[in-house]
């Protein structure tokens, strides 16, 4: 997918600055760890929902947005205007996409959920109807219908978890593109830095008053059962979901990790 992503500057009425904060609130104070610096970038303002119902699109241009891990395709309506979207495998350069609320299952093509054959691969799924995809917009992620039931479509999840969703919400057709990207690796510390990731530094280097991993004398073990963050909660295979609206719709919960 690399190899045809255009070398053309981004569309400047779809951009926007982005304003960093490097991890910080509005009072000042760090409330996100190991942000801050990075490179300068612009935002790209993408469509995630269906602005343009029944209007056939051209894609003009697939690029790169340097604020996620997938690419984007570039839209170009007959009327002239133009729309960013989140680029699904196998899409290509000239291709034509619709949103509407049936249509056919070609890459890129959004319609409703009711409409979806069972076994098709899909993402950037609406919660809600008509409030935009919220739901698998990562690379390389897609999601699976698996079956449809009275007011719901039942979808399993990147993550193996299987949830109901209303059957009125849209979805696009494929899997995102760029699946690549999880076997990129850095290489070097100044990579990290230019996406504004900071030094992190080991809880057992810490004194004790700074991690509950820290004190000891040389290289000594956490002294826990489980290790923890700075603020006691468990770091590794607790569960960190609250009570949520959703948690209603979720068939079954994904396997964590032991």
């Amino acid at each position: 997918m690399k190899k045809i992503l255009s070398k053309k500057e981004p569309e400047k009425k779809l951009v926007r600055g982005l304003r960093k904060r490097g991890g910080r609130s509005k009072s000042g104070r760090i409330t996100v760890r190991h942000k801050g610096g990075g490179v300068k970038r612009l935002y790209r303002q993408i469509e995630f929902g269906q602005g343009k119902l029944d209007k056939i699109a051209k894609i003009e241009a697939l690029e790169y947005d340097p604020n996620r891990t997938s690419f984007l395709a570039l839209l170009s309506y007959q009327d002239g205007q133009k729309r960013y979207i989140l680029a699904p495998q196998r899409l290509k350069i000239g291709d034509e996409v619709i949103f509407s609320e049936k249509t056919t299952l070609r890459p890129g093509n959004r319609q409703k959920l009711k409409n979806v054959p069972v076994g098709t691969l899909v993402h950037n799924i609406e919660i809600e109807p008509d409030r935009g995809g919220k739901l698998v917009r990562g690379a390389g992620t897609s999601a699976q219908v698996m079956a449809q039931e009275g007011k719901y479509t039942h979808l399993k999840m990147p993550s193996g978890e299987l949830r109901k969703v209303l059957r009125e919400c849209f979805s696009s057709m494929g899997e995102v593109s760029n699946p690549e990207h999880r076997f990129r690796k850095l290489g070097k510390a100044g990579k990290s830095r230019l996406r504004g990731r900071r030094p992190t530094v080991r809880g057992s280097a810490m004194v004790p008053a700074a991690h509950p991993h820290g004190g000891g004398e040389g290289r000594t073990g956490i002294g826990l059962k489980h290790p923890k963050t700075p603020w006691g909660k468990l770091a590794k295979g607790g569960k960190t979901r609250r009570k949520k609206w959703t948690d209603k719709l979720i068939i079954q919960r994904r396997q964590r990790k032991r």
